[in-house]
Formats: C-alpha cells, sequence, structure tokens
C-alpha cells in the first residue's frame, strides 16, 4: 500500500516538472529578443576631471554619458575624432580602455516641493540623512532665461533686514545684487541675514555653496537650522575637494531648481557663494580640454556662461504667474581690486553691487558696506513709497559726513555747521551698524531711520547710540496698526504718520534727556565729555576725542 501512494507521488511530481518545463520551452520559442544598438566608446586618456574618448560618432554637446562605477560625464569638446567629456563625480578608477554608452539626454536635476529643507548635490542626490528624493519632475540644469516679452519690471522690495542696505543699497524682488570684497569680509554673512529674513515673507531660498570648504559649508548649514531657515530653504553643495565638473554645473542646478518655483507664480531668492571658484572651475576644465586661453588665462567665453546664469534671474508678468527669482552673486576680490577681470564682468552683467571694504571691518563698522562704491541700478523702484520718502536724502548726507571726515582728520579747525554734519554723519553710521543674523524689520527700520533724519540722535553721546537705537526699535510696536499697514502699502507717509512715528521715538529717548538737565553754557564749563549732556558734543574734535581741549 505504501509503495503504491509513493508511486502515484513520484508521477505527480513528475507531471508537474513536465508541464513546467513545456511552458518555460513555448516561452523560450516565442521569445525574439530585441536588437538595440549602442554607441560604445572607450577611454584613451584621463586627466584631472578630464576623459578623452574616442568613438561615439553621433554624440551631441553637452549630452550625458555613461562611465563604468556608475560615473556620468558631459560631453563637453565635440571633435572629429575624440571627445572631451568633463566628469561628474569620483573618477579615480576609471582607466584607459573603459567603455562609455550614450544617455541620450542632458543633465537634469530633481525639481519640486520635496526639495524644500534638503541637501543635495548638483545631479540631485541628497547628502542628508532624510532618505532618498521622492520627485515626479526633472529640469535640464540648462536652460534658456526667460524672453524680455515675458518679464516685467522691479517694483517689489526684498526686504534684507540690513538696515543700510534697504535703506541705501534697495534689492528688488526679481534683481540682481552683486555682493563683492576681500576675503573674510562678511559677503556670506550678508547673503544669510537676508535669507533668515525672508521668515513668513512667502519667500524661497536656495543657497548654492560651490567649491566652499566642508567647515564653512556646515557652519551655513548648522546656522540656518538653527534659526529655522530650513524650512523654506535648499542648499545645493559642491565642496573644494569635489570634481570641477560638480562646481561648474552647481549653479545651473540650482537656478533649474528655483526657476520651477518661480514658474509656479513663488518668489525665490537664490544666493550663489561664489562665482568666483565657479571661473576657476571652468577655467580649470577649459585649460585641460586644450581650450585657448584670453585674459588671466581665462578662456574667452567666460563672460557668457556668466551672463546666461545671471540673465534667468527675472520678474515674471502676471499673466505667466508673476513669480520672480533674485540673485544675489558673491565674488571674492583681492586687494580690493574691483577692476579684475571677473568682478568687472559680473559688475557689468548685474543690476547693481553692494561692496564690501576691508577698511570698514577693521574700523569695526559691521557690516562693512562702502557706500559710495555701492549702487543699485534699480533704486528707488524697489522701495515702498515710505520708506523712500524716509531715505531720499540720507545717501547724500552719509557721503557728504564721509567726505568731511576725511578733511578733518588732517586736523584742520572746523566751523560750528561743519562740525554738527560731522555729529550727525556719526550718528548714521553709528545706526546702519548691525550685528551678524539680526535682521530689522522694515517698520522698526523706518522708526530709526525718521529718528535719524529728524536728528534726535544727534544729541545723545556715541557710546551710548547702541542702546538708545534699541529703544527706539522698542517703541516701533507701539505704533498703530493703521500707520503700519500704511507703511507696508504702495501709499506715501503722510505728514501725520510721520509725526506720530518720531514723537514716540522722541519719547523712547528721554531717559537720555533728564528734565533737570542743565543749560548749555553751564555744561560747556562745567561737565566734560563723558557726561551725557548733549551739549558737549557739538565740540568734540573731528576725530572723536575724549576732551574739549583740542578745540582750544
Amino acid at each position: 500500500m505504501k509503495s503504491e501512494v509513493d508511486f502515484i507521488k513520484a508521477n505527480l511530481l513528475q507531471t508537474t516538472f513536465d508541464d513546467v518545463f513545456s511552458s518555460m520551452a513555448k516561452a523560450r520559442a516565442a521569445f525574439t529578443p530585441p536588437f538595440q544598438a549602442k554607441e560604445v566608446g572607450n577611454i584613451i586618456r584621463i586627466t584631472t576631471g578630464i576623459a578623452i574618448v574616442s568613438g561615439l560618432p553621433n554624440v551631441g554637446f553637452e549630452e550625458l554619458l555613461s562611465f563604468p562605477g556608475g560615473i556620468s560625464g558631459i560631453a563637453f569638446n565635440v571633435d572629429e575624432n575624440e571627445i572631451g567629456v568633463v566628469l561628474l563625480g569620483d573618477y579615480w578608477h576609471l582607466q584607459v580602455g573603459d567603455e562609455v554608452e550614450r544617455r541620450g539626454n542632458v543633465v537634469d536635476v530633481p525639481v519640486g516641493d520635496a526639495l524644500i529643507g534638503r541637501i543635495i548635490n548638483p545631479i540631485g542626490e541628497p547628502l542628508d540623512s532624510k532618505g532618498k528624493l521622492l520627485t515626479s519632475m526633472r529640469l535640464p540644469v540648462e536652460r534658456p532665461s526667460a524672453p524680455i516679452m515675458d518679464r516685467a519690471p522691479v517694483s517689489v522690495p526684498l526686504q534684507t533686514g540690513i538696515k543700510v542696505i534697504d535703506a541705501l543699497v534697495p534689492v528688488g524682488r526679481g534683481q540682481r545684487e552683486l555682493i563683492l570684497g576681500d576675503r573674510q569680509t562678511g559677503k556670506t554673512a550678508i547673503a544669510l541675514d537676508t535669507i533668515l529674513n525672508q521668515k513668513d515673507q512667502n519667500v524661497i531660498c536656495v543657497y548654492c555653496a560651490i567649491g566652499q570648504r566642508a567647515s564653512g559649508v556646515a557652519k551655513v548649514i548648522a546656522r540656518l537650522r538653527e534659526k529655522g531657515a530650513l524650512a523654506y530653504t535648499i542648499v545645493v553643495v559642491t565642496e573644494g575637494n569635489e570634481p570641477p565638473g560638480l562646481a561648474y554645473i552647481a549653479p545651473y542646478s540650482a537656478t533649474s531648481i528655483a526657476e520651477y518655483f518661480m514658474q509656479k507664480g513663488r518668489d525665490v531668492l537664490i544666493v550663489y557663494d561664489d562665482l568666483t571658484h565657479h571661473a576657476r572651475a571652468y577655467r580649470e576644465l577649459s585649460l585641460l580640454l586644450r581650450r585657448p586661453p584670453g585674459r588671466e588665462a581665462f578662456p574667452g567665453d567666460i563672460f557668457y556662461i556668466h551672463s546666461r546664469l545671471l540673465e534667468r534671474a527675472t520678474h515674471l508678468r502676471e499673466e505667466l504667474g508673476g513669480g520672480s527669482l533674485t540673485a544675489l552673486p558673491i565674488i571674492e576680490t583681492e586687494a580690493q581690486d574691483i577692476s579684475a577681470y571677473i568682478p568687472t564682468n559680473l559688475i557689468s552683467i548685474t543690476d547693481g553691487q553692494i561692496y564690501l571694504s576691508p577698511s570698514l571691518f577693521e574700523l569695526g563698522v559691521l557690516p562693512a558696506v562702502d557706500v559710495g562704491k555701492s549702487v543699485s541700478r534699480v533704486g528707488g523702484k524697489a522701495q515702498n513709497a515710505a520708506y523712500r520718502a524716509v531715505t531720499a536724502n540720507l545717501k547724500l548726507a552719509y557721503a557728504q559726513f564721509e567726505e568731511l571726515e576725511t578733511f578733518a582728520r588732517f586736523g584742520a579747525k572746523l566751523d560750528d555747521s561743519t562740525l554738527k554734519i560731522i555729529e550727525h554723519g556719526r550718528r548714521i553710521r553709528a545706526c546702519l551698524k548691525q550685528s551678524e543674523f539680526s535682521p530689522v524689520s522694515m517698520v522698526e527700520q523706518i522708526s530709526v531711520l525718521l529718528a535719524l533724519t529728524a536728528k534726535l540722535f544727534d544729541d545723545i553721546p556715541l557710546t551710548d547710540m547702541p542702546a538708545a537705537e534699541h529703544l527706539v526699535r522698542v517703541s516701533a510696536a507701539e505704533i498703530p496698526v493703521e500707520i503700519t499697514e500704511r507703511l507696508q502699502s504702495v501709499k506715501t507717509l503722510s505728514k501725520e504718520d510721520r509725526t506720530s512715528i518720531i514723537e514716540l521715538a522722541r519719547d523712547a529717548l528721554l531717559t537720555f534727556f533728564p528734565s533737570d538737565r542743565p543749560s548749555n553754557t553751564a555744561s560747556n564749563s562745567s561737565s566734560d565729555s563723558s557726561s551725557d549732556s548733549p551739549s558737549d558734543l557739538p565740540n568734540n574734535s573731528a576725530n572723536d576725542l575724549p576732551n574739549d581741549e583740542k578745540l582750544k
């Protein structure tokens, strides 16, 4: 009985195997392998970040190529017998003779809301610990800029939160404002302050680090995370030890990400930190590809690669969503030479520049913005009407003060009117000083600037200016809501509104002017310069010495 059961099981198993193998044989007979033609080339030479490839007769300019190990490259030089390829990744394992295949597309980058708050590299690979990017759309990193007929004038301000910039060098949404200066003068700090000030302003920010040190990038990211700015910021990173090809495409990738939001009707701010490293990376690639060098060994099209990048920043018409892309490119100068090749190129491309002076930085005037060399070609068009009315004569008064201060250093005897101009200018400079990562709201800025133009600070000692300014900023919270709404609208500042704000500032400064203070004559004869009495200040010398004997 047992043997019969085993026999039946064996027959069933044999039948099952026969059926499976029969089905496999039918499937194999019906299968026709597809023939897909592939163009395959070979590496004939490798240098730093560059591979020279033979074959691939139909490859196109800037087409993406695949190398062993998952490395990609861009066809940059398409010659008759060979192709110069810019490598986008770690290429140390590549060898001469390795096969190269066409990908059939250009370099693209993932875009979408999923990128907000993420840290990625220029080809869209995440660098944080939040997992893969879940996006359904990709855009080429190289895209044409918006046609001129699709653009609208720049008219809406982009508040940086930095008093000296918002007052004297205003930036509008859709503008391209260059930030330049020597090393360690606070260029990145200005860009970060601007990003921090966009909180609750419905502005998406993109920070693009190009060839920066890993420690510097880590500090920037830590600061953005600490201040809660990563909630509306995308960080695109290439470090200094990465291939120059990644540094070259980084700003274009970041701009494509920003353009996605702009075309959705959003306002976007993008920071390129910095384009000096970008220009050097492109010079390195060009020289390795045997392209002819030009001025300072840069290739002849260095102007073009930056212009086609920055031309993508614009303000779209309302029919196209009304989005805007504001660009803040950063450039590093050497020995304060703003007439060098790359700085002059970018000055001519952008809509103005903010120049940071190392001399002011050493004197402790922070941010070290040189008002004389800084300019916004959009100007007052990018300011609210109320703000424009407050700052109308401020830049002229500050420039006049700087000229007189330079003259006063020669020890010339100055008349009373000149001394008053100098003392007023010192209060302007003191009010425009600002700590790092402490943006100031527009209403507080208007309160301080109105008190400044009304010369409420002129009788306050310079040592007390930070405390006095703080009191005025605190008093801005008492401004009636209807006046605050008018300040933030397009309406001009009425005389009544101006008077109300000045009176609030005057009341806030009463602690510096006790009612029983001595008269001017008595204070001049009996008090020293350390007194809080305002009557001592006009008698100070031009170099701010602490006694009155210099003028006797």
